[in-house]
């Protein structure tokens, strides 16, 4: 990853008192109820200030150093407690006072994808929807941004470790899209965040996909692989971002509020990776003698790239100094052709493109269920 984007942790949501909502018949059930409504009161505070010193963070947490991971574990305690909520509730969900202690429950989002999380304009905006599963929706959203800032933070330590994390924020997205928010889509209204339309996670496991990749290219970089090894591995990282592009547009079908943002940041990966996987092919090809198509691919990948400007100045800095490089390597092949080859430089439509190679699969996400009973009175 050469550029991130770490703008998908700003959702917000109000308290939610599960043990005022939903009337145990057991004192079990109550403070089970309260546990539920503890450890989301932890989650609500992931995007707020916090006074709490890091060793008191460390602390709660058993001893992790890491903010992220930490974060991570405040999830991961809740998702058990909810999903144990949710197949209780479904065993009586067909009685009226369920759905209507349900709704008591007064679940609101907002969302960190919308142009006016970008912009704050008004404040955030809230989404509300009756259903325990777009609690698990938005939860899981929080999760896969949280595992991929965590991928960011190891990423100059381990390339090793940041490539699997990436990995797992894929599997949490591809779960989301695949097995939540389906049954989800018929009772979410009109006006819905971007996290709970399913072209937008899939959007998301795609372009962690892609960033898993670009991180292993770069452990290949380091290692010294051939340069139409690399060539490949970068248009690997194109195509993912190819197809996350055209799946986040069709998001806009059911979505018409989604900040330009994300899709920029999508474009600036996969322009940056282009241009590295033309340049690793112009150099295999000048090893092979070939210097007439390594200038012709140079100057085709630098014309096309004229065609985008990244939103942000440090991605925008990033951008120039590749094509600068580039600028810079066709001209010493130009200097080095005058005088020594005389070889001439073929028309577009013969010049060879990258062949990706795609070399990354997501890690499952395996939703976890502690099983404690619980008894409502109905």
């Amino acid at each position: 990853m050469m550029i991130t984007f770490q703008g998908l942790l700003k959702q917000k949501s109000p308290q939610v008192l599960f043990e005022n909502a939903l009337p145990a018949s057991d004192p079990g059930t109550l403070e089970q109820l309260k546990e539920l409504s503890s450890r989301r009161r932890a989650i609500e505070s992931i995007n707020q200030n916090s006074f709490v010193t890091e060793a008191i963070a460390r602390e709660m947490s058993g001893g992790l150093t890491s903010r992220c991971e930490q974060n991570i574990q405040k999830v991961e305690q809740y998702l058990p407690l909810l999903e144990n909520l949710i197949h209780h509730v479904n065993l009586v969900l067909d009685n009226p006072k369920m759905v209507r202690w349900i709704s008591d429950l007064n679940i609101r989002w907002s969302s960190a994808l919308t142009s006016s999380s970008f912009f704050h304009l008004m404040g955030p905006k809230f989404y509300q929807m009756d259903n325990l599963h777009f609690e698990v929706a938005m939860i899981l959203f929080v999760l896969g941004a949280l595992v991929r800032d965590q991928a960011v933070e190891v990423l100059s330590t381990d390339l090793v470790q940041s490539a699997s994390v990436l990995r797992k924020a894929a599997g949490v997205y591809q779960y989301l899209a695949q097995d939540v928010l389906p049954c989800l889509q018929p009772e979410l209204a009109l006006e819905r965040p971007p996290e709970a339309v399913i072209s937008v996670s899939a959007a998301m496991a795609l372009v962690c996909l892609a960033e898993a990749q670009a991180v292993t290219v770069r452990k290949a970089e380091q290692k010294g692989n051939t340069g139409g090894l690399l060539a490949k591995l970068h248009y690997g990282v194109c195509e993912f971002l190819n197809e996350a592009i055209h799946t986040l547009h069709s998001a806009t079908i059911h979505c018409k509020d989604i900040s330009s943002c994300l899709m920029d940041y999508i474009t600036t990966c996969k322009m940056l990776h282009e241009l590295l996987s033309y340049k690793y092919l112009a150099e295999s090809l000048k090893i092979e003698g070939q210097i007439g198509f390594a200038m012709g691919v140079l100057r085709h990948v630098i014309q096309n790239s004229e065609k985008h400007t990244p939103r942000e100045e440090s991605w925008r800095l990033i951008y120039k100094q590749l094509i600068d490089d580039l600028t810079e390597l066709l001209r010493k092949y130009e200097h080095e052709n005058e005088f020594v080859w005389h070889e001439k430089i073929p028309m577009n439509d013969e010049l060879p493109v990258p062949q990706g190679v795609k070399i990354v699969s997501s890690i499952p996400y395996q939703p976890q269920r502690w099983e404690r009973t619980l008894v409502f009175k109905i």
